[in-house]
């Protein structure tokens, strides 16, 4: 390899350490012109970005072939929030920043906007049409691993000077990590935080030559606002990575006021003041996340097996046992372990820079430090969600490596070192067959070109050469990699792809724009077939909506008027029995396919709604003297009674009996028989529950934690509830037969609680009179966050909206100030004196206010540094200025 420059303070031999050239500046190493800085950073980016695609293109994987990519949240949420943030480029959307009036029946969005849509790139989707969102999403993913690979290589340059293009392979190990492979590919905002870790280690770099103060706090700033939850691993890594570096550095102890104190104070207020720019971000997603409904309880259950977690080093597959993705390529694999023995960097450099890694790579499997590195909250999923900070902490010390110039005993031991690691992790489930090929083939390549005799280097041949097969075993073996870790992630059931914008959900999308009779009254896109995000996807007013930041508030508005949900409650439903559909102002709605049948088809189901807005006169009406069941919640939110709802008895049947609980029954069902992958389970026993109801009526069936199957009469539906996690909604049964005897089988598994008023009969007509009967507004208009009634006048009474009761709403009546709505069962109520004629009610995210006053303040600060600055740049010199101390010095 070519010589290499470095700091003298890690070592660098004194015979490579070359003279500045007369004319040479600091920020111009010898023999580099200006139009040859952007090749490194430009080649590291190809390069990623080519592998990449190439591993999609051979596994068939959009865009680049029919295998969807839309795997898990990205299909569940990430596409179809891609699709809103296009309608509101576009100005289609129903809503704006503040509101999405088309999920969870009316929902804030400014946090789901910051957290799930500020990548920059995720911009790209409105130059593109809103049937090819999956394209641009894709875009997002390619051009943050592109960015990270070029900046990662700047910051490289940045920790040691060297040839651009070794930067650039390293990097390209960083862009193509195990995190991205297996983490970010499906979450496109956290792609970001690969951007963000090179960009924070830039802005470090300058706090340590006391330069660009303002410039890193726009790069914080840049960081944080991007995607504020990888950025803050980012953060912290970063410091880790300067107080190394300060450590280790004896020029920064030596430089002029308090050295290391004062590097430590700039870097601090650097980020404070970062930080502070970007505070919107943060003071909207807390006080989002306070009020949202909480996941279920997380549990970690320790760390992997020691073997398990080295196996994570070696590139080319995909483990089995949960533990840090964290491998970076052949190249760095090879000189991350030649670093302890690179004799040219100090004792005291490498035991450091060692240190730093395994300390961080324990890190993550110590719970106080997962706390930690997750802000404080064990996350639900991966708990190893912050490993690409290690994986681009290995590919800095990959360069410190191959910026001394390891020779070749050196890089042989750390190729025995890494052979030794290949063996004793042969049998975990991370090495396979690809493993072995990358790293023993694609390792004796890269090997064989740091190896190569100088007389071969010597000649452009040779050099081309040995760029060629290094450049060459980087990109394959890296985009080999991509493809063995898609193609293991095919065979896991977890990883199936969402259908999101087919034909089928561009057909439906086509008859809800038809249908759209917004905001007179909504149009349900129905069944959550296509994503759990079906209004976003598709448009329409629905309930579903799936996202870490729906409100407690939502969660049991809903589920207390009938409507499911999953991840207790963080996966709203749409109602699917009529009363529900009518109180929430659903005109028409798409059906669920029946059971068995094909997907795609639906069948619309129109009915008579409430208004949006209700003005009922005098008191609103307490909760009744009878039990609280879902139908009574129901009918005291009409304001008129629609239900029989007669008790459950006992009947003779198949199943065991059942035992008497309070307020209902417990089922003593067995354990059911399971059928083979795509049979249907055979129908074995049951309980049997009988009721009497006026004939011709509807029945609805609500027991929400029951799972089985359910017969009613002529209806056969599965319910898949499970306590506090998983509701199932108010659903018809069919119709009440002639002898007004409504027989309900129950077949369910284990011991299981049904109350006993778990049934509710609908008679004709009772329903479309109780909606007739209630009073609308004279006219409805809805912006983007707000809604305007004017109403008819009359005596005191209240107005009920149509909308969850969540915290951020202010409504006035008749000019007056505005004022927070109380709630009705679990909708806004806002009192309403004699005579009003006029109500206006508007949304403001909470928290967004103290987010603008910080950062109006950090601007401030910011503004007054730069002030400062550029009056003592107007200062007349009084000497040159001198090369910082990570120059390339002169020899002595």
């Amino acid at each position: 390899m070519s010589p290499t420059p470095s700091a003298p303070q890690e070592g660098t031999r004194a015979r490579e350490v070359a003279r500045t050239p007369p004319g040479a500046t600091c920020a111009t190493p010898a023999g580099r012109t200006r139009w040859r800085r952007p090749a490194g950073p430009g080649l590291a980016a190809l390069l990623s970005m080519a592998a990449y695609c190439l591993a999609l293109a051979v596994h068939g994987s959009y865009p680049f072939g029919p295998r969807s990519r839309a795997v898990n949240d990205l299909g569940n949420q990430f596409v179809p929030f891609h699709a809103r943030l296009w309608d509101l480029l576009h100005g289609t959307a129903h809503g704006d920043l503040f509101v999405n009036w088309g999920s969870g029946y009316g929902v804030p969005f400014l946090a789901d906007f910051v957290t799930y849509l500020m990548n920059p790139f995720s911009l790209l989707v409105g130059a593109f049409p809103r049937a090819l969102v999956d394209l641009p999403v894709f875009l997002v993913t390619l051009l943050s691993i592109g960015l990270g690979s070029a900046l990662m290589t700047v910051l490289l340059g940045r920790l040691r000077p060297g040839p651009g293009w070794l930067r650039a392979l390293l990097a390209v190990g960083y862009g193509l990590c195990a995190w991205v492979l297996n983490d970010g590919f499906a979450d496109p905002m956290w792609m970001w935080g690969l951007v963000s870790l090179p960009l924070l280690g830039i802005a470090a770099d300058w706090c340590l030559r006391r330069v660009r103060w303002v410039a890193g706090t726009l790069l914080v700033a840049l960081a944080w606002a991007g995607n504020f939850y990888t950025a803050a691993m980012a953060t912290l890594a970063t410091g880790l990575v300067l107080v190394v570096r300060l450590l280790v550095d004896d020029a920064v102890a030596a430089g002029p006021g308090r050295g290391r104190p004062r590097v430590a104070g700039r870097a601090a207020t650097m980020a404070a003041a970062g930080i502070a720019l970007a505070a919107p971000v943060l003071t909207v997603t807390l006080r989002a996340s306070r009020a949202a409904e909480p996941p279920p309880t997380a549990v970690y259950r320790g760390a992997p097996p020691l073997p398990d977690l080295f196996a994570q080093l070696l590139p080319g597959g995909h483990g089995s046992v949960p533990a840090p993705n964290v491998f970076v390529g052949v190249p760095a694999l090879l000189l991350v372990a030649a670093f302890p023995w690179v004799r040219a960097v100090p004792p005291r450099v490498r035991i450091a820079w060692t240190l730093l890694a395994a300390a961080i790579a324990v890190s993550f499997v110590w719970r106080p430090t997962i706390l930690l590195w997750h802000g404080l909250a064990l996350p639900n999923g991966s708990p190893y969600r912050a490993s690409f900070v290690l994986s681009g902490v290995l590919v800095m010390i990959a360069w410190l490596a191959l910026a001394n110039r390891p020779r070749p005993r050196e890089l042989a031991a750390g190729a025995s070192l890494v052979a030794v690691l290949l063996w004793c992790c042969r049998d975990r489930g991370a090495v396979g067959g690809p493993t072995w090929l990358v790293v023993v083939g694609g390792g004796a390549v890269v090997l064989a070109a740091l190896t190569a005799p100088a007389r071969l280097r010597a000649r452009p041949a040779g050099r081309a050469a040995v760029a060629g097969a290094l450049a060459g075993a980087t990109v394959l073996t890296a985009a080999y990699t991509a493809l063995s870790v898609a193609t293991v992630r095919d065979g896991i059931a977890w990883f199936a792809p969402k259908l999101t914008l087919t034909e089928g959900a561009l057909a439906s999308r086509r008859g809800l724009t038809t249908r759209d009779d917004w905001p007179r009254s909504r149009t349900d896109p129905g069944p959550h077939e296509f994503a759990n995000n079906d209004p976003l996807l598709l448009g329409g007013e629905g309930g579903a909506y799936y996202s870490s930041y729906v409100p407690a508030a939502t969660a049991r508005a809903l589920h207390g008027l009938g409507a499911g949900w999953y991840i207790r409650g963080r996966h709203t439903l749409s109602f699917e029995d009529p009363v529900g559909r009518a109180l929430m102002a659903v005109s028409s709605a798409q059906v669920p396919p029946v059971p068995g049948g094909p997907r795609g088809r639906y069948v619309v189901r129109r009915d008579r709604a409430a208004p949006l807005v209700t003005v009922r006169r005098g008191p609103l009406p307490g909760p009744g003297a009878g039990p609280d069941t879902v139908f009574a919640r129901q009918e005291r939110v009409l304001g008129a009674p629609v239900y029989e709802v007669p008790r459950l008895a006992p009947a003779p049947g198949p199943g065991p009996a059942p035992e008497r609980a309070p307020g209902g029954w417990v089922l003593l069902g067995p354990r059911l028989p399971t059928a083979p992958p795509g049979a249907v389970a055979p129908r074995v026993g049951g309980t049997v529950f009988t009721a009497r109801c006026a004939p011709g009526g509807a029945v609805l069936w609500y027991a929400p934690w029951f799972a089985g199957e359910v017969t009613g009469p002529g209806v056969v539906t599965r319910s898949v509830g499970r306590w506090d996690v998983t509701a199932a909604p108010l659903r018809p049964l069919g119709t009440v037969p002639a002898d007004g005897v409504v027989r309900v089988r129950l077949a369910g598994e284990g011991h299981q609680y049904v109350p006993e008023r778990a049934v509710g009969c609908l008679p004709a007509g009772r329903l479309d009179a109780a909606v007739r009967a209630l009073e609308g507004p004279v006219r409805l208009t809805a912006g983007g966050h707000d809604l305007t009634a004017r109403l008819r006048p009359g005596r005191a009474g209240s107005a009920v909206l149509a909308l969850p009761a969540v915290s951020g709403w202010g409504c006035s009546v008749d000019g007056g100030p505005p004022r927070a709505p109380g709630a009705f069962g679990g909708l806004l109520a806002v009192p309403l004196g004699p005579g009003a004629t006029r109500l206006h009610c508007a949304y403001a995210p909470p928290g967004l206010a103290a987010g603008l006053v910080a950062s109006g303040a950090g601007a401030g600060a910011v503004g007054a540094v730069a002030g400062a600055a550029a009056v003592r740049r107007r200062r007349p010199r009084t000497a040159p200025p001198t090369c910082p101390a990570h120059s390339t010095p002169l020899p002595k």
